[in-house]
């Protein structure tokens, strides 16, 4: 069963996240890589669009009862190989060589709101849908290499706010802090807004690809090494 689809839009790819809450596991880090192998064969992509196909969220993050089940059997290597390829997802956003759109059509939760700052922009509608890093609230502290990226995408002040607090934001104070470039009204006008904003872009892929890697190498580094070291230790939860 497909949890992930694409479809080309003339010069685009909507990536379709299609499983309810689109909760992230191994399974989905397999479809999503499967998505990006096609889109990057097929070279009359210049633009990639993510989105959900749910009336009510983006992505709710990690799928927490998948990894709890996988901790009580101690199988560890799947959690590490779940870790391992949520930054390999991250990373290939970050490197991708066209632009990458999060049209954030419902709630973002956690790994959810992360995937869209790995994005290169983000709409998000206003009627429906949170946006908030809850992981101050449930003991999971951020790996470094994902406080490095989400830094890329919201200014200082706001993650400051957002991450001590697990705040939830709307669309428009999204906007308002230029963390979206347009909040809009529905989920018909969001992705109208993002499709119309995607077919701008006709880069060739190896200068945007080469400007990306040099604008994210700092942050690459980070989850490389740094990550490496929390995953490998499976320091994942906090107590007290």
């Amino acid at each position: 069963m497909a949890i992930i689809e694409w479809e080309k839009n003339e010069s685009v790819a909507i990536i379709n996240m299609c499983n309810g809450p689109n909760k992230q596991n191994l399974e989905f880090v397999r479809q999503m890589n499967k998505c990006f192998d096609e889109i990057l064969e097929n070279k009359e992509i210049y633009s990639i669009v993510l989105t959900s196909t749910d009336e009510k969220n983006f992505s709710q993050g990690i799928d927490v009862e998948w990894l709890g089940r996988k901790m009580n059997e101690q199988d560890f290597d799947s959690i590490k190989a779940f870790m391992y390829g949520m930054n390999t997802i991250f990373k290939r956003i970050l490197f991708m060589p066209v632009p990458v759109i999060a049209a954030i059509n419902g709630h973002a939760f956690g790994n959810g709101a992360m995937l869209a700052c790995t994005c290169d922009f983000r709409f998000m509608k206003k009627d429906k849908g949170f946006f908030c890093f809850p992981e101050v609230d449930i003991s999971i502290p951020f790996l470094p290499g994902m406080i490095a990226f989400v830094r890329k995408a919201i200014p200082e002040y706001k993650f400051n706010e957002m991450i001590l607090s697990g705040k939830r934001l709307g669309a428009q104070e999204l906007a308002d802090s230029h963390v979206i470039v347009k909040a809009s009204v529905n989920k018909e006008e969001l992705i109208e807004d993002a499709l119309a904003f995607a077919k701008t872009f006709m880069k060739k892929r190896g200068i945007f690809g080469e400007l990306k890697k040099r604008m994210h190498k700092d942050i690459i580094t980070v989850m490389e090494i740094d990550d490496k070291k929390q995953i490998e230790s499976l320091n994942l939860f906090i107590e007290g």
